[in-house]
């Protein structure tokens, strides 16, 4: 089964006031979704996000958000840019796929040679 990863590819401090604590601590930060499995690595274009205030610790949802957080938030998804969505092979899937190869060659060769009579 794959495992799904949020990487972190953009941070930000906001100077905007906490709705919780009134605090100017608050964090913004853009992930973007990886799928590692056995036999590859894949990059979504999934991107999410989240609002943190680092004085009481609170996750600020949207229906939370005041104007300026609103308008300062639209200005850094602007900025943000994920890496392209991809798929990349593990060595794991080469080997397989080599293993698969020789057999069947293997197999292709024995039955050209006619050593075995089906």
């Amino acid at each position: 089964m794959a495992k799904e990863k949020l990487i972190a590819i953009k941070e930000a401090e906001l100077t905007n006031n906490c709705p919780e604590c009134f605090n100017q601590e608050l964090k913004l930060t853009f992930y973007q979704k990886h799928r590692y499995g056995k036999l590859f690595h894949r990059t979504t274009n999934e991107v999410t996000n989240q609002i943190v205030c680092r004085k009481c610790s609170s996750m600020i949802y949207p229906v939370k958000w005041t104007d300026d957080i609103e308008r300062i938030f639209n200005y850094y998804q602007k900025m943000v840019q994920p890496e392209k969505s991809s798929l990349k092979f593990t060595s794991l899937f080469y080997i397989l796929l080599l293993l698969l190869i020789a057999l069947i060659a293997g197999g292709v060769y024995v039955f050209l040679e006619g050593t075995i009579q089906l």
